[in-house]
Order: C-alpha cells, then sequence, then structure tokens
C-alpha cells in the first residue's frame, strides 16, 4: 500500500492530534465554544489522514460516518441522537465491509478462540442491553438495542483486522456503553464527557490504523497474465 499524498501524511497526523488534544482540554475547561468547533473536525482529518496513507476509500466513508453522528449528537434532542446513531450504525456497515475485505479468516488452531470471543461478546451485548432496558426511554429502547447489536457485531469483526483494530472495537464499544448509561441516568464518572470523547477518538484511531495495516498486508491477487497472440488457425 503506497501513501497517496507522502507529503500530507505527517501534517495530517500531527493536525489530527492537535485537535484532539485541544478537544478533550476544552471538555476538561468546560469551553464549549471550543468544543463545538473542533469535535466535527476530528474525523474528516482522520479520514484525510487514512487516505493520505492510501488507504481504502471506505475506510474515509466509516470515519465521515462518525463525523455525521459526532454533529448531530451535539446538537441534542431525540430526534438528532436517533439521527446521529444512524450515522454511526453506517459507519459501524462500513467497517464490517473493511473487515471482511481486508481481515484475514481464523485459521484452524485459531477457531476454537474466535467462537470463545464470539460468546463472551454475545454475552456483554445481552447483559448490557438487559441492564439498561428498564432506565432507557421507551422510544429509545429498541433503537439504542437494534444499534448495540451492530456494534457488538463490529467489535467482534475487527478481529479479523488485527489486534489494534480489536482493542479499538472495544473502545467504541466502552465509549458508547458510557454514553448509553448517561441517557438510562445512570451514576457517572467525573467528566463525562471527556471519558466518552477519550475512549472514542483512541476507538477510531485504533480502528482506522488496524484497517491500514490490515490492508498494506493483505495479500493480492496475482496480476493476469498477458495471453500470447493467437496464430491464424489456432484458438
Amino acid at each position: 500500500m503506497r501513501a497517496r499524498w507522502p507529503r500530507a501524511v505527517r501534517p495530517l497526523l500531527w493536525l489530527g492530534v492537535a485537535l484532539a488534544v485541544v478537544h478533550l482540554a476544552a471538555l476538561l475547561g468546560d469551553v464549549t465554544a471550543v468544543t463545538h468547533v473542533t469535535k466535527p473536525a476530528l474525523m474528516p482529518v482522520l479520514a484525510g489522514y487514512a487516505l493520505a496513507r492510501g488507504g481504502p476509500p471506505l475506510l474515509a466513508g466509516a470515519l465521515l460516518c462518525g463525523c455525521g453522528g459526532d454533529t448531530f449528537l451535539q446538537i441534542g434532542g431525540d430526534i438528532a441522537f436517533l439521527v446521529g446513531m444512524g450515522s454511526f450504525a453506517a459507519g459501524h456497515v462500513c467497517y464490517l465491509l473493511l473487515f471482511a475485505r481486508h481481515g484475514a479468516s481464523p485459521g484452524p488452531g485459531r477457531r476454537g478462540r474466535t467462537a470463545a470471543a464470539g460468546a463472551a461478546y454475545a454475552v456483554l451485548l445481552a447483559g448490557t442491553v438487559v441492564l439498561l432496558w428498564p432506565d432507557l426511554p421507551a422510544e429509545l429502547r429498541i433503537p439504542v438495542a437494534g444499534y448495540s447489536l451492530l456494534l457488538t457485531a463490529m467489535a467482534f469483526g475487527a478481529l479479523r483486522a488485527g489486534p489494534l483494530a480489536a482493542v479499538g472495537g472495544l473502545l467504541f464499544l466502552l465509549s458508547d456503553t458510557l454514553i448509553a448509561s448517561g441517557i438510562a441516568h445512570w451514576p457517572q464518572l467525573p467528566a463525562p464527557q471527556f471519558w466518552i470523547m477519550f475512549t472514542y477518538v483512541a476507538a477510531q484511531y485504533a480502528l482506522a490504523g488496524g484497517v491500514l495495516r490490515a490492508a498494506a498486508t493483505a495479500p493480492r491477487s496475482a496480476p493476469d497474465r498477458p495471453r500470447a497472440p493467437r496464430t491464424a488457425g489456432v484458438p
């Protein structure tokens, strides 16, 4: 995998890191104007970095779906929340497609561990939904449960793209569980928005890095060999 724009790779990486640091610091300092400006910019910069590295366009699509989710969740209200959750869901579908295209299927020696991991993710999903269900607003229960299923599938699918992507999937689960616990009015950590965004940004960077690594190391199909010129009377 060759970089598309080599000169832009490092500046975009550092710009993304700087934006994340400024955004997280603004959350701790409760500087609302800065958080509102920086939050929608986080994922487009990461998408630009992924493209500059030569990453799949679908990865940029997944990250831009995250930007849509960030923007609508920042607006507030049930309708904006549902639209934002739908945008994140579209991003998870993009990730699942990326894992299918660039991830590695478990070998014979890893199938047992993969099945055990799948069972663990299923138990985690069921336990989270059961615990949250009574405390969620009635109109959000079904959408949150459906989204949680897709999110868990994405986190499990990330195992195919390597350890870095797998960590990203788990961090995304943690971030969205923190959001759901706030909606359910559970006790929160100090500075809850900081921890939500910290785990979310780390998740997206880990997922993007995992996909970039998987795409770079995936075996390429052999190019078609040129056919010998046909001669008269020979098929």
